[in-house]
């Protein structure tokens, strides 16, 4: 399975105590992919559509734990996904769960766009958490944080995912709206702040294999860097070498290196004799030794001398 469906699996399990947080998490649910269905006597049903079978258990016990009431459960097959549907049976049901749930307003109708009345629902610390667990379930995702870390929650309507980036915010995370192909998306993509979303949502398992893939990446991301700065280093330490001997060889075949001074005669047949020494194993060559500053010193001046006898 993919890390996102782990998280809901996990997150499937999560049945919360109080019966005030089963209510907040049946509401997310709903808002998320809920329909309310109206008859010609005004009888209602809501009735919930996903394609996500987590989704729909979760939906299920928590409407059996919180109201005990009868619902219609049924499956099918749409371009070889399955279509799990849930609908309630009675119109008293419809409406206990609805007025439960904060999605009539005051004078019984349903709320427009199935959005919770600020305030009412999620008065509560732990029902926040609720709400925003079961709208991660209905219409949230998380990429593989072996890619990049990104989590994601689609919502049909901008006030809607006001509603929730504001409940997300209440615990001090960053999360931001987008609005994509007709729907307005609120997203986090920094590690640690989906990381702080998975603890919000209680899903302590999935937050821990998140924080190992974290660990194992700064990990990586640290010694390729090393890896990167001693092949950069050694880089140019091949360049400096190549271009020493290139200037000793053109001193010996033009001039002769008897021309240097004895200090410089010695350093020039060490680094012939040494091509791929540091400057600070030559330094230990000499008697006595020379610090790595002192061999580049002598270096530097062999090299001012090819480039003179190279611009005559």
């Amino acid at each position: 399975m993919s890390f996102s469906s782990d998280v809901k699996e996990e997150l499937f399990k999560k049945i919360p105590q109080g019966r005030h947080c089963k209510i907040a998490e049946i509401s997310a649910i709903i808002g998320m992919c809920g329909r309310i269905q109206i008859s010609s006597n005004n009888r209602l049903r809501i009735r919930i559509h996903t394609e996500n079978s987590v989704v729909a258990r979760k939906y299920f016990t928590l409407l059996k734990k919180t109201y005990n009431i009868e619902t219609v459960v049924s499956v099918r097959q749409s371009n070889k996904q399955s279509i799990y549907t849930i609908t309630t049976i009675y119109h008293e049901d419809a409406v206990t769960v609805l007025q439960g749930s904060k999605l009539l307003d005051k004078y019984g109708n349903v709320r427009e766009d199935l959005s919770i009345e600020d305030g009412l629902l999620v008065q509560k610390e732990c029902c926040k958490r609720a709400y925003i667990r079961g709208s991660f379930l209905a219409g949230g995702s998380i990429i593989d944080p072996n890619k990049f870390y990104h989590l994601e929650l689609v919502c049909n309507t901008q006030y809607k995912a006001e509603q929730l980036k504001k409940m997300i915010s209440y615990f001090n995370i960053n999360a931001k709206i987008v609005e994509r192909k007709g729907h307005y998306v609120v997203y986090i993509k920094e590690g640690s702040d989906v990381v702080d979303t998975l603890s919000v949502m209680e899903a302590p398992v999935s937050l821990m294999n998140l924080e190992n893939v974290m660990i194992l990446k700064d990990m990586r991301n640290s010694v390729n860097r090393r890896v990167n700065c001693e092949t950069a280093n050694l880089n140019k330490t091949v360049s400096a070498a190549v271009k020493q001997i290139e200037d000793i060889k053109y001193i010996r075949d033009t001039v002769g290196l008897s021309k240097l001074s004895s200090n410089l005669q010695e350093i020039a047949k060490l680094r012939l004799e040494n091509g791929d020494a540091s400057l600070k194993e030559l330094g230990e060559m000499l008697d006595p030794k020379v610090g790595k500053s002192g061999v580049n010193h002598r270096l530097r001046k062999i090299s001012e001398i090819a480039d003179g006898l190279r611009s005559k």
